[in-house]
């Protein structure tokens, strides 16, 4: 029999789960939250809003990467990727309360550059976590569920994001990507005893080989 998977990984999974499911409602009514709160019914403008913040977004978000996973590899032990893990996915939880109150264009870019440095201390710590406590024999069956779940999430969350901003309006999805990622934060402090201290340096597997 199949041992489940170890509860490093499920909870990894589960938490950027939740996250990525958050940030879904907010994907397909974004561009719309700009159109009528940013620019004043403008299309054109609010493109190219749209466009320049994800371009400031991908720009520090892959500038910082490296450098972070770097200073990550450096540092023996679990101890940092977990504090850059937790701390990056806490920062990222109150950018959707940011653009709850935004008004100008800055606004939604300043945002996003908060949103991608969070995600560039998020991305390479989970990452290397997840590396570490993968169940040996059973790696592409665990990123397959890592993979699959997040797209469930995600398009699910994105056609009732939809229905909600159309209904109820664009606060309540702010606050609700807010909320998911709140929840997602504390739900990676569960593994916190789990991290491997600074003198225990090796990937390890939870079951023997």
């Amino acid at each position: 029999m199949s041992k489940p998977i170890n509860r490093i990984i499920k909870t990894l999974i589960v938490s950027d789960f939740v996250l990525n499911s958050g940030w879904g409602f907010l994907g397909p009514i974004f561009a719309i939250f700009i159109v009528q709160n940013i620019v004043g019914g403008s299309a054109t403008q609010a493109a190219k809003i749209a466009g320049f913040a994800s371009l400031i977004y991908w720009i520090v978000k892959s500038t910082l990467q490296i450098p972070i996973g770097r200073y990550l590899d450096k540092n023996h032990g679990e101890k940092d990727d977990f504090l850059f893990m937790v701390f990056g996915t806490f920062l990222t939880g109150f950018v959707p309360f940011g653009f709850m109150v935004s008004f100008e264009p800055w606004h939604i870019y300043a945002f996003h550059a908060f949103h991608a440095i969070g995600m560039a201390m998020v991305i390479p710590s989970w990452s290397a976590i997840f590396t570490r406590h993968i169940d040996k024999g059973k790696e592409a069956y665990e990123w397959s569920v890592r993979s699959t779940s997040l797209g469930f999430g995600v398009g699910i969350t994105g056609a009732v994001g939809g229905i909600i901003a159309a209904f109820f309006g664009f606060k309540i999805i702010f606050i609700l990507v807010g909320s998911f990622t709140m929840l997602a934060t504390c739900l990676l402090l569960l593994i916190y005893k789990d991290i491997l201290p600074r003198d225990h340096v090796f990937p390890r597997y939870p079951y023997p080989f």
